[in-house]
């Protein structure tokens, strides 16, 4: 269909990349291509704030400038922008909170900068325009493909199971329709509840850049492709290429969302999980909070276990925090979801080079990353025009259509493409004897439990296990506690800088905690288009709007950044429209994206 829509009448039969006929009673329209908007100011960065420093202008004065990008020794950033200086340089920006750093420095001073105090690498930030045909994915050690070999996705492909049957629900920032997500079927689209929802023009689309990212890893199958070949390096596909991804679109151009949009977007999955031929099996959330309430009583953390508890597989990122963290991102800190750390390959397919990455957060001993997964220079989709890409496209674009990313967001999409091809293998499994398979096939690798749980994923020796009987028996969360502590320092602002906190959502409605946990368990959060008594499809924000404040970016679990829709449809005598989400008045505040755990974009 390429970018072609088409509306899916109610009750017509919808045949899928799988062939398997599946039927969605609802207005449903493909491949919702939409323009980006271009020329519109950006000016929050990724991961960090835009500063520069003054250069020494005494010091290689006489060499020509280049731009390069500086990895810091882990803690010693600061040493890392002080030798730039030394050196005659200048900081550009800070990508993302695993020491990188754009830095316009005079050529002659390069190779003294690489062995600089706090320096650990300087690669050249060339524009990433290169011819399509140059990349060759069998030897570049952080593709999908030589990772789908390496972790034993493309063990599974040769046995028949490709992911075929299964949707995953990502969310995100929502999906681009880019070659590799564009196939009829291959992205439905969930309610669009992001700030950006009543501008039509936006609505869906992935202008940040991080959905797009892990619907690719997760998902993604070039259009071109009739059929999944383990041999295939040409093409791009996903872990899980014949799966389905369902996008829920939560965050705007700068990454911004409120922990009661990611609530209404969790609900929303497990109400509608079986609706018209879906079958969401798993979940995807490469989000996290620093909150340190208790699981046992955080509204977030309960919602994620709650969509557990009605068989959803949901995979977490653990976080970006590094060693010394000492707790997990919420809600990776609830004991039954899978949490994903993130495992540095050091350019090698070999398990016993790898190390956990410097970002990935620890745990306290005894909630820990329940696994580890490559998650640093993964390539996946680009996103062009997205605020990742016009801010980082430089450093982190391959060969034009590919985008590396490091973090616990790309570790976790690789394992929700891992959960995909183990239940289109074993249909009935249930989540908890899925997350025993994975954690008991794992393959061991350097590094405490605290950050890598059991080891790296190795879907070579999950292939032929025994369907272990495990049920899990952890204290269940009572998700009666407190919403902003939920948050933890991460808040949305509105334009005068006033922060939404308290026990309020983002239609500043009071959000009882203990109601909305009741009508969790019983997945019925949602009354058509209305989420704890509010409309969401938009007839009032209660006066206030909301930009994207105190947050930095970590929230989304990407350490670093080297469609189609339900359409208006009506769900229990809701319209989903959403009239009055003024995207005009939200502002880009203070946000550089970090609570989406991609750490750097490289």
């Amino acid at each position: 269909m390429g970018d072609s829509v088409r509306t899916v009448s109610t009750a017509q039969a919808i045949s899928w990349d799988d062939h398997k006929s599946r039927t969605i009673s609802r207005s449903i329209t493909w491949n919702d291509k939409k323009t980006r908007p271009v020329g519109a100011a950006l000016i929050v960065a990724l991961g960090g704030v835009m500063w520069a420093g003054a250069a020494n202008a005494a010091l290689h004065h006489a060499s020509h400038t280049v731009s390069v990008v500086v990895r810091a020794q882990s803690g010693q950033q600061g040493d890392a922008a002080r030798s730039v200086h030394e050196l005659g340089g200048t900081v550009v920006n800070r990508i993302g909170v695993i020491n990188g750093l754009i830095a316009s420095v005079p050529a002659s001073a390069v190779p003294a900068l690489a062995t600089a105090p706090g320096v650990a690498a300087v690669t050249s930030n060339v524009p990433g325009h290169l011819d399509g045909t140059t990349y060759d994915a069998t030897t570049d050690v952080n593709s999908l493909y030589t990772i789908e070999g390496m972790d034993g996705a493309r063990t599974y492909w040769n046995a028949g199971f490709t992911g075929q049957g299964v949707d995953v629900a990502v969310i995100d920032s929502g999906v681009a329709s880019v070659n590799g997500l564009n196939a009829p079927g291959k992205v439905v689209n969930g309610p669009d509840l992001s700030f950006e929802s009543q501008n039509s023009s936006l609505r869906y689309l992935d202008t940040y850049g991080h959905g797009t990212h892990m619907a690719g890893i997760i998902a993604g199958r070039d259009s071109e492709v009739t059929s999944v070949s383990s041999s295939d390096s040409a093409h791009f596909m996903g872990v899980a290429p014949n799966a389905h991804i369902v996008s829920l679109k939560v965050a705007d151009a700068h990454g911004q969302t409120d922990v009661s949009q990611m609530l209404a977007a969790i609900d929303w999955v497990v109400q509608h999980k079986n609706d018209n031929g879906l079958n969401i099996r798993v979940l995807n959330l490469s989000f996290g909070t620093d909150s340190t309430q208790s699981y046992d009583i955080d509204p977030l953390a309960f919602a994620a276990e709650q969509a557990w508890k009605h068989g959803i597989v949901v995979v977490v990122s653990a976080g970006n925090r590094g060693q010394d963290s000492a707790t997990l991102d919420d809600p990776a800190i609830d004991p039954y979801v899978i949490a994903v750390g993130a495992a540095d390959t050091q350019g090698s397919t070999a398990f016993s080079h790898h190390y956990p990455a410097s970002f990935t957060s620890s745990g306290d001993g005894v909630r820990n990353p329940d696994l580890a997964a490559p998650g640093v220079h993964v390539a996946s989709l680009r996103d062009p025009g997205s605020f990742i890409d016009t801010q980082f496209g430089g450093s982190a674009t391959v060969a034009s259509r590919y985008f590396r990313g490091s973090g616990t967001s790309q570790a976790a999409a690789l394992v929700s493409g891992a959960a995909a091809l183990v239940i289109s293998q074993r249909p009935s499994i249930t989540p908890d004897q899925l997350k025993a398979l994975l954690t008991n096939t794992t393959h061991a690798i350097h590094g405490a439990s605290n950050r890598i749980g059991g080891g790296e994923l190795a879907l070579a020796a999950t292939l032929n296990a025994t369907t272990p009987t495990t049920t899990q028996s952890f204290a269940s969360s009572s998700g009666a506690g407190s919403l902003e502590q939920s948050r933890g320092s991460r808040h949305v602002l509105d334009q005068t800088g006033n922060p939404l906190a308290g026990e309020k959502d983002i239609f500043a409605r009071a959000f009882g905690t203990c109601a909305i946990a009741t009508a969790e368990q019983s997945a019925t959060a949602w009354n058509g288009g209305t989420f704890n008594g509010s409309s969401w499809s938009g007839s009032s924000w209660s006066g206030s709007s909301w930009s994207g404040g105190t947050w930095s970016g970590s929230s989304w679990s990407g350490s670093s950044w080297s469609g189609s829709s339900w359409s208006s449809g009506t769900w229990s005598s809701g319209s989903w429209a959403g009239a009055s989400w003024s995207s005009g008045t939200w502002s880009s505040g203070s946000w550089s994206g970090s609570s989406w755990s991609a750490s750097t974009w490289s």
